[in-house]
């Protein structure tokens, strides 16, 4: 299954960052970040190479704690280990290639208010969401200069009430 969706996002990814020619591209580290430290080492090597060999910068970002359920529990060590391959990645990297911890958001426990994680102790919740997009915004302020819309403006409005965002609701 793993090749099924990434070998097709490794291909079209060198086209996509030519034609979109973005000055940075942020990376989170996801739930599925599977493999060895060196096949993890490998893939953000990979990813590195194609931001930089685009113009880019690339900003590997660590995920939000979640609950180790009983899908992600064989896979533990190898989501435990994909920041520091990643942080390591990037210190190799140079300036082009920067790693962020995001548990200066979220802490490091899934089950604190902090991580906003939803009912299911994994996804954010709307807030954690907004959240973690203010959050970015300010560390690409304080990395690139950035200039974030003000949270007022983007995460306010009647759209907030509609069904589909209010499902993940925060413990």
């Amino acid at each position: 299954m793993v090749g099924e969706i990434a070998e097709p996002t490794w291909k079209a990814l060198p086209k996509s960052l030519t034609s979109f020619r973005p000055d940075v591209v942020a990376y989170q580290i996801t739930t599925y970040d599977w493999g060895t430290p060196d096949e993890q080492r490998a893939a953000y090597t990979r990813l590195a190479e194609a931001v930089t060999d685009a113009g880019a910068d690339l900003l590997l970002v660590s995920a939000p704690p979640f609950k180790v359920d009983d899908f992600y529990k064989p896979h533990e060590a190898e989501i435990k280990a994909a920041p520091k391959t990643a942080k390591a990645v990037a210190d190799e990297q140079g300036e082009a290639v920067r790693f962020v911890d995001s548990a200066s958001l979220w802490g490091t426990d899934s089950g604190a208010a902090m991580a906003q994680r939803s009912k299911d102790g994994i996804h954010s919740c709307q807030q954690g969401s907004a959240a973690f997009a203010q959050w970015l915004g300010k560390e690409l302020h304080k990395l690139y200069g950035f200039t974030p819309a003000d949270a007022e403006k983007w995460a306010t409005g009647s759209w907030t009430g509609e069904k589909v965002y209010s499902q993940l609701g925060c413990k």
